[in-house]
């Protein structure tokens, strides 16, 4: 028989946890503050763009082993509450605890005094040492559960994990072994740790990520410089087991929810630490050159110099999300090339296969819903997030839209095979081309 489980946020992670905890045989319900969320959701309607995540919902609702409310008295006969709530960036780059400390005073007076309260949400380190402070309730039970779940395979990275981080005081071995228990049905091997240690792993795994993209930009910068290809210098380095293939692919830097927040706070840790974290700070400066990069080629394309002026161009951009398979656009480096080209005053005009032009009100670009729409009278086609289906456009069909037939492909998506036929000069990245 499943655990009863609560879930407060129905955001990315707790939507996703939510839905997988209850096809995994658990009774959950999700509580979000969102009335209009909580009723679409009721209806099965799932608004965020992820693979199996609305058939899981709709299953969930089916068969009675999930709800959603935005009511938090509805938490009070749970055994397991999982806090997936927003901890977004401060300006000083730490982490933004205001929701959780919020959710924690409602809390304290709902939870029943044997549940276990868990933080799933990125938290700084030492935050499950201080939740009971914080919530005013001494006696509250806390475990460290760090999600790891990639926007676009969040279900898939769920219900198979790599591993399950429990993080728990030596006295709360048994609610350690309850948060360990929902997991079971997956058979993931467990880790277990102190609360400190399993909130520092979830810091280091995507700092770490965020080095290796870092790297392999700067890479590719010197594959351009030296004649070089970065596509076979990354599968020599991805056949080597200590290196592996994963987080290789050069781009126009990266961004989304999780890796330039969760980057920038544990340097802040480190700081406060006195801990020179070298490396961290100084992946950080390579993506945001990642960005100048992409416009001196964007530049290049369009006037012949890498300092010419974009004033009055038409630049035609593939892609906002800061990846393919979501429609996310936070710290999208999409969206940052996109909002340079536009201060230099080309006019933009964009397409990404999941971002509708009223998701956009705030980029000062315009969104349209048709590749061909982006492309007509551009001086150059910009390709920015890796979408696969860009590689099946009908590019004969594209060229005669254009002013000026120049793609540059910041992700290596496209190759002359694609091209064969049309006019197109491809400028790729880390290529001598």
């Amino acid at each position: 028989m499943g655990s009863r489980v609560g879930v407060m946020g129905a955001g990315y992670v707790g939507l996703t946890s939510a839905a997988c905890l209850a096809h995994l045989g658990h009774h959950v319900v999700c509580v979000d503050n969102d009335v209009a969320k909580v009723e679409q959701l009721c209806a099965g309607t799932v608004s965020i763009v992820e693979p199996r995540l609305p058939e899981l919902v709709r299953e969930g609702l089916a068969e009675h082993r999930l709800g959603f409310t935005a009511d938090p008295t509805a938490l009070r006969e749970c055994e397991v509450v999982l806090l997936c709530l927003p901890t977004p960036m401060s300006p000083d780059g730490t982490a933004d605890l205001s929701v959780l400390e919020q959710a924690l005073h409602t809390l304290s007076t709902i939870l029943s005094p044997d549940c276990v309260l868990v933080t799933k949400s990125t938290v700084p380190v030492g935050t499950a040492a201080r939740i009971p402070a914080m919530s005013g309730s001494a006696g509250l039970t806390v475990v460290s559960n760090p999600e790891f779940l990639r926007e676009g395979h969040a279900v898939e990275d769920f219900l198979r994990p790599d591993r399950i981080v429990v993080g728990a005081e030596p006295p709360d071995r048994d609610a350690a072994d309850r948060v360990a228990a929902l997991y079971a049905e997956t058979g993931a091997p467990v880790l277990r740790s102190d609360p400190a240690s399993a909130e520092l792993a979830k810091y280091a795994s995507n700092a770490f990520l965020a080095v290796k993209l870092s790297f392999v930009n700067t890479m590719a910068e010197l594959c351009e410089q030296v004649g070089a290809d970065i596509g076979t210098v990354t599968t020599a380095m991805g056949m080597d087991d200590r290196i592996g293939p994963a987080f290789l692919a050069p781009g126009p830097g990266w961004g989304g929810s999780c890796l330039p927040k969760d980057t920038r706070a544990l340097l802040r840790t480190a700081e406060a630490a006195g801990v020179d974290f070298a490396l961290v700070r100084d992946a950080l400066r390579a993506n945001d050159h990642q960005h100048a990069l992409v416009m001196r080629k964007i530049r290049r394309a369009v006037t012949g110099a890498v300092d010419g002026s974009l004033s009055g161009s038409r630049i035609g951009v593939l892609g906002l999300a800061f990846k393919a398979g979501t429609g996310d656009l936070r710290e999208s480096p999409a969206v940052a090339v996109a909002r340079q080209l536009c201060r230099h005053d080309a006019t933009v005009t964009a397409y990404d296969p999941c971002v509708p032009e009223s998701d956009c009100p705030d980029l000062g670009i315009r969104v349209v819903d048709d590749p061909y729409l982006a492309a007509k009278d551009a001086d150059a086609l910009v390709i920015l997030t890796e979408w696969p289906e860009f590689r099946s456009l009908d590019w004969p069909k594209l060229e005669t839209c254009v002013d000026q037939p120049v793609i540059v492909d910041t992700r290596n998506l496209l190759d002359d095979r694609v091209l064969t036929g049309t006019g197109f000069t491809l400028l790729g990245t880390g290529t001598a081309r």
